[in-house]
């Protein structure tokens, strides 16, 4: 093969690095010899639309033959909804193409070389410091771990972001609390064509992160000439790479271990003087640091690694960081084998419903009284599960009296009613918003929208339950129409893992599932096709309502927070709940509106202590 007039021997691998600043991508053969390399904009993930990174990528293959295999690393990268976003993506623009998804902190590592030429380092971390910052490392057994990289929001310390808004920060404060605009203020405006400090508050509000993190030359610069507030925020900015990067070596191996730190990013790369300032805190940190630049750019790492990957394919083998991955990924196998061969028949939420086949063509008041009727028979398919229903009350009421939680986790319309349930305990049962909760797969912007590809994420089930550091006294209740969601399967392994109590509700009796995934009890009932086929917000929405009800109001009555069926522990926050309020202390003492009402705002609103009172009175 031949491109322009190079002639190319064998395979051609294309390697892609972005971060926020810039995506380099190189295409080279199978000798690593450089066919093409490719500047494009900024590729930090979490920045980048669908739409956006598409058009990213077709930027880059525009002029390029297609290769046989790619390795994508991008800043903003952490999670596997992340890895399928780059894989979706990338299919798109090099359809049938093998791609390896990956973060720039991998790509970079791989640049670096194996571990075996780090001068009998028993690990390597990098420390990256660019328009963000990150710190990733593995050791000889191939385990990885991370430190930073939390974005410009809540992280990126040490980055040439951080650098410049906390410069930022000191000059406007000097101005407040000396008027005095010092000579990195005055660089600042120069640099961005302002006239004068007020109109920073404008620029800042717009200004993108790559624009902020421009301003750290200035900083830079300053230090340079001795001024003291660029070196203080410089040391700083040193101290905290050089503390993420010592975090990330002790997950890795022990203390007195020789560990090769290796600097990448613009910020470490290009300015010595820093970098000088980071090497010194590093080895105050670690007795046994040895310290190199990354000599070849991270884009080649991607190179190194697309082809690694496309020769694991040819051979049946696992790369390094496969073999890893895999120790990960447990429960996500043992779900996923879970769906291929453990269903003896297709769930009833994905057949066809005979009584509306014809639904497009009903008259209006028909296709009502049909969805009234099929939802007129969810109780009756209920009914069969009573007695595992009691089963599961009693025990989130064990859980609650013994200072459990009761968790529920769920995908789409699943998660929302168990968001929804778990909402409403607070205001109906006075209760610790900690004692019921819902998960969500997808997290917070789920509840109005889709999150593509979240529910499918068994790890990110399983790391939602650690994360809430779910114990032996809690109770996770696993919600999936089909049974077969494996964000909810991984939550219910790692509750089962940690101790916990575990429950499946699901609208699939015919369900296999093997001994080492089973949960202490499994509620399964059997309510029928929808009447619009798969749309399991309809009957299997209403039955789901229906046993949450169950399952929080019975519970709550177990532990006392229920007097005949008024609701003593509810909390008055507004004034339809503070008329209940009043009505219920009548109802219980027979007392005059007035003096209930007394009680009442004497007892701080809660309703019991103002029964207590009345009785003494009646």
């Amino acid at each position: 093969m031949t491109i322009g007039t190079q002639p190319v021997r064998g395979p051609l691998f294309l390697g892609v690095e972005g971060g926020g600043t810039r995506t380099v991508a190189i295409l080279a053969d199978a000798q690593h010899s450089l066919i093409k390399r490719i500047e494009a904009g900024p590729g930090n993930l979490r920045l980048l639309n669908d739409e956006q990174f598409v058009g990213l990528l077709r930027t880059i293959a525009r002029d390029l033959p297609t290769p046989d295999a790619i390795a994508i690393g991008l800043a903003g990268a952490r999670v596997e909804s992340d890895l399928r976003r780059i894989r979706a993506a990338a299919a798109e623009v090099w359809n049938g193409v093998p791609c390896r998804a990956t973060d720039d902190l991998e790509t970079a590592l791989a640049a670096a070389g194996r571990l075996d030429d780090s001068a009998g380092a028993s690990a390597r971390v990098l420390v990256l410091s660019g328009t963000g910052s990150c710190c990733y490392g593995r050791n000889q057994a191939g385990k990885v771990a991370r430190a930073g990289g939390w974005g410009h929001i809540l992280g990126d310390g040490g980055s040439s972001y951080a650098i410049a808004l906390a410069a930022l920060r000191a000059v406007v404060a000097e101005w407040d609390l000396r008027t005095v605009w010092s000579p990195l203020g005055r660089r600042f405006l120069e640099r961005l064509q302002l006239n004068e400090p007020e109109e920073l508050i404008t620029w800042a509000q717009g200004a993108e992160k790559a624009a902020i993190a421009d301003l750290a030359i200035e900083v830079f610069r300053e230090d340079a000439m001795g001024n003291k507030t660029a070196r203080a925020i410089l040391d700083g900015a040193a101290a905290t790479l050089a503390d993420e990067a010592v975090a990330c070596a002790r997950r890795l191996v022990k203390p007195a271990t020789s560990v090769r730190f290796i600097f990448a990013g613009s910020t470490l790369l290009k300015q010595p003087k820093f970098a000088r300032r980071v090497v010194s805190a590093l080895r105050k940190r670690w007795r046994r640091a040895a310290v190199s630049a990354l000599e070849q750019e991270s884009a080649w790492g991607a190179v190194f690694l697309a082809q690694a990957f496309l020769e694991s394919r040819r051979h049946g083998r696992k790369t390094a960081a496969d073999i890893v991955h895999a120790k990960k990924s447990t429960a996500r196998s043992l779900v996923h084998d879970f769906q291929l061969s453990h269903f003896a028949r297709q769930s009833p939420t994905e057949q066809r419903n005979p009584r509306s086949l014809n639904l497009d063509k009903l008259p209006l008041s028909a296709a009502i009284t049909l969805m009234l009727s099929e939802d007129a028979g969810i109780p009756a398919a209920l009914l069969p599960e009573r007695r595992t229903i009691e089963r599961a009350v009693r025990l989130i009421a064990r859980a609650f009296q013994h200072g459990g939680r009761l968790f529920y986790v769920g995908a789409g319309t699943s998660g929302r009613l168990g968001v929804l349930d778990a909402s409403e305990c607070p205001p109906t049962f006075g209760t610790d918003p900690e004692m019921v909760q819902g998960i969500i797969a997808g997290g917070q912007s789920a509840l109005w929208r889709s999150v593509e590809g979240a529910e499918d994420d068994a790890v990110a089930g399983g790391r939602a339950i650690a994360f809430r550091q779910v114990g032996r006294r809690d109770v996770v209740v696993g919600i999936t129409a089909s049974g077969r969601t494996p964000f909810v399967w991984g939550a219910l392994g790692e509750g089962k893992r940690r101790g916990a109590a575990t429950v499946l509700l699901a609208f699939n009796p015919f369900l296999r599932i093997p001994r080492a995934l089973r949960p202490d009890l499994v509620i399964a009932p059997n309510v029928g096709p929808e009447v619009l086929t798969g749309s399991t917000r309809l009957k299997a929405g209403t039955a789901t309502k229906l046993i949450l009800n169950i399952f929080t109001t019975l519970a709550m009555v177990q532990m006392g927070k229920v007097v005949s069926n008024l609701m003593v522990d509810l909390n008055p926050s507004n004034i339809k709940l503070r008329d209940r309020a009043v009505r219920i202390a009548r109802e219980i003492t027979g007392a005059a509106p007035a003096d209930a009402q007394d009680a009442l705002e004497k007892s701080g609103w809660r309703v019991k202590a103002a029964i207590t009172r009345l009785r003494r009175r009646y």
